[in-house]
């Protein structure tokens, strides 16, 4: 009898072990250096209207005091349009360049930022999209008080920046529009989703939500963007790629049902996780074109 409760003590404590294993490791996974993410940009398409670009550096204090480098890039022709372009988990500002020559074409000024841990920033966990919209949105205040006189402020994020994007809206922030690329809905069927992969039960998330909320203050459970719908009537387009089996298209999905605003829903076939404006740029820039018209920003 002693030796079962030996073996039964030794199970639980590798699976606790476990479970603040993978609370650390989804929460604090190596983030891409500038250089890094730059290289990867370049590698997968021209990035040579960036460099000749008016910019402007500068940093944004959040509710917290943690500081947000942030970098507006200008548009070549005078515009009182803008957009803030939030980046995925890992990568950094450069990570939003893959959609700025779109916005840039449309007359916008970009505001591209590292999201908390990321790029410039000090070392810190992910809490996908808790303290990240309360970063958004202190970086939106900043935006309408820095670059005054605006005619519109839109949104548009990827993956963790898309989650982010959605989470921000039940602050109610003065923007215009948002446009949310493979986001989830919530982070805990991502996770489930990660393990099964693996071969490995789903339900040690549980376990890791419980670690991660005793080690960092935030369950897995909290990490919810889609709660923040019910009452925003901010226009949002829900893009996702057809083929996405990492944060895969029932996201979007649920997260378009939930919207109470106007809103729209474009898949994109053929295409993986965050790949979407490379598998196909022209129907991506005709569908956040055309949205944009619909809802008398172009």
């Amino acid at each position: 009898m002693i030796a079962i409760w030996i073996v039964l003590a030794l199970l639980a404590a590798a699976v606790v072990g476990f479970g603040f294993y993978l609370a650390r490791f989804s929460m604090t996974g190596k983030r891409q250096t500038l250089e890094e993410a730059r290289a990867w940009q370049e590698e997968h398409y021209d990035l040579g209207w960036y460099d000749g670009l008016d910019k402007r550096d500068y940093t944004v204090t959040s509710g917290d005091g943690y500081a947000l480098h942030c970098q507006m890039v200008c548009s070549p022709a005078p515009s009182d349009r803008y957009v803030i372009i939030s980046h995925g988990y890992t990568d950094n500002r450069f990570g939003a360049l893959k959609y700025g020559k779109l916005y840039l074409d449309l007359g916008f000024n970009l505001i591209v930022y590292d999201l908390r841990g990321h790029g410039l920033n000090a070392p810190t966990f992910c809490t996908y999209s808790v303290r990240e919209s309360e970063d958004l949105n202190a970086i939106i205040a900043d935006a309408r008080a820095r670059f005054g006189g605006m005619k519109a402020l839109g949104l548009h994020g990827e993956s963790l920046g898309a989650a982010t994007t959605v989470a921000v809206l039940k602050y109610a922030p003065a923007v215009d529009f948002a446009v949310a690329d493979c986001g989830f809905a919530e982070i805990t069927p991502v996770l489930v989703g990660g393990l099964r992969a693996m071969k490995l039960p789903g339900g040690l998330v549980r376990v890791a939500s419980a670690c991660a909320k005793l080690r960092y203050g935030y369950g897995f459970g909290q990490m919810r963007p889609i709660d923040s719908l019910a009452e925003s009537r901010v226009p949002i387009l829900f893009i996702h790629g057809a083929e996405d089996d990492f944060i895969t298209p029932d996201h979007s999905q649920r997260m378009y049902d939930a919207a109470r605003g106007e809103k729209r829903l474009v898949l994109i076939p053929g295409a993986k996780h965050a790949n979407s404006v490379l598998t196909d740029p022209a129907m991506y820039a005709e569908a956040v074109g055309d949205f944009l018209k619909s809802i008398k920003i172009l």
